[in-house]
Parts: C-alpha cells; structure tokens; sequence
C-alpha cells in the first residue's frame, strides 16, 4: 500500500480486518480455526477459583493459608519452605524440600493432614505455579476447596505472610539451621511445637494456638482432645 502511495496505518489496517470478519467477508483459514478449536477443547478448568464474597471463617480448618519461602542457606544451596496458617486458630506448619513443584506441594498437604488437629476445609494459595496440576488434584480428591487469590494481591493471604516473617525473625535468624534437608526439617518440627504450644499469641488473646483451639473445643461441647499431634 506504501509503494501505491497510500499512507495508511497498522492500527487501520487492524480495524479494517475486523470489521471484515464481523460482517462475514472475511475468513480465516480451516487449518487456523481448527487449531484454535482444539486448543480450546485442552484447556481444562482450574480446580481453584476466587473466594465468594462473605465466605465464613468460623472455626478451625474454615480457610488455611498456603505459601512458599525460598532459602538460601549457602551460595549454592537453595530451599523451598512450603508455610501453612490457620486463619482462625493461627496454627502453623512449614517444610522445606529441594523443589518447588506441584508435587512438592502435594505431598506438603499430605504433611499437614498428619500435623494438623483437626480437618482442612480449604486453602487459600496464590498464582504460583506449584499451587497448580498435582497439588490442585490432591485438593479435589480430598473435597478440599480451593480459592486462588486475585493478581497482585498477597495482602489477602497476610496470615501466611506474617507467619513467614515470624520464622525469619524467630527462627532462621536464631538458629544454625542443619546442612542436611532432614536435619533442618526436624528443627522446623521442634520450631512449631514451641510456635504452636509454647508461644503465646497477641491476637489469640496472649494463648496459644493449642490453647486457643482447646477453648474452642470446650465452647462448642466438640469431642475431647486427643493431646498433642506428633
């Protein structure tokens, strides 16, 4: 069009195009459509989606908050801690693994139904990828909802965040922590029985999250407590 001497721009052209195809003049070829068709057909639904407005969080296990802390111990050492939090009763849980993968964070969910006291309801994550494929199976096979967070948002999940800030400060900053994976785990298991029956909380009303959820057990006439979770 140039060399006819015509000036016209690329967004015209754009324009001119669409407006070809809304009115059924033009057509893109079958070999195109169908490759759109098929990719169409691929793309399987997340299992996550966003929260409902006024989801209750009313008791423990309502919402658990999920997110990863990468360490590096040492230059050529890099970890992944996955960290959970109960919205409700602030109990916590972390593990550090090698990777960061999807089946990473499926096997930290299995982790957490072991060290949690009471059952998970659902899980609030954010984009990452981890949080996607295997860990997002592991969560609809075991009926657990999942709620994925909006873009550019981490403030909503501010309870898993503030637990990571505690474990810097408190842990990571404080201890030598064991060169070996398994040796760092097990003082992250010594760490969280200090965190979850030790320490008291300042939103818990200065309790502890097992003393708190113990409360919520007795005011709500549940079972008796087995003890503590090994």
């Amino acid at each position: 069009m140039q060399r006819e001497g015509l000036k016209v721009s690329a967004s015209t052209v754009g324009r001119t195009l669409k407006r070809l195809k809304e009115r059924g003049m033009l057509t893109e070829p079958l070999n195109v459509r169908l490759a759109k068709a098929a990719r169409k057909r691929r793309r399987k639904p997340r299992y996550a989606i966003r929260m409902p407005n006024g989801y209750p969080v009313e008791a423990p296990g309502d919402l658990v908050q999920l997110d990863t802390l990468q360490l590096r111990l040492q230059s050529d050492d890099v970890r992944y801690q996955f960290s959970a939090r109960d919205v409700y009763s602030r109990w916590d849980r972390s593990r550090a693994y090698r990777r960061q993968t999807s089946i990473t964070a499926a096997c930290f969910l299995e982790y957490l139904e072991r060290k949690f006291p009471f059952p998970i309801k659902a899980i609030q994550i954010d984009g990452g990828s981890e949080f996607k494929r295997h860990f997002e199976e592991a969560c609809q096979k075991r009926e657990i909802r999942l709620f994925v967070l909006p873009p550019h948002s981490p403030k909503l999940n501010g309870r898993v965040e503030r637990s990571n800030r505690t474990h810097r400060e408190e842990f990571y900053e404080v201890e030598d922590i064991d060169l070996s994976l398994e040796g760092h785990n097990r003082q992250l298991e010594k760490w969280h029985d200090v965190y979850n029956y030790v320490r008291p909380h300042q939103a818990l009303a200065y309790l502890t999250p097992y003393e708190y959820y113990q409360s919520w057990l007795k005011s709500h006439r549940a079972l008796p407590s087995l003890g503590r979770v090994n």
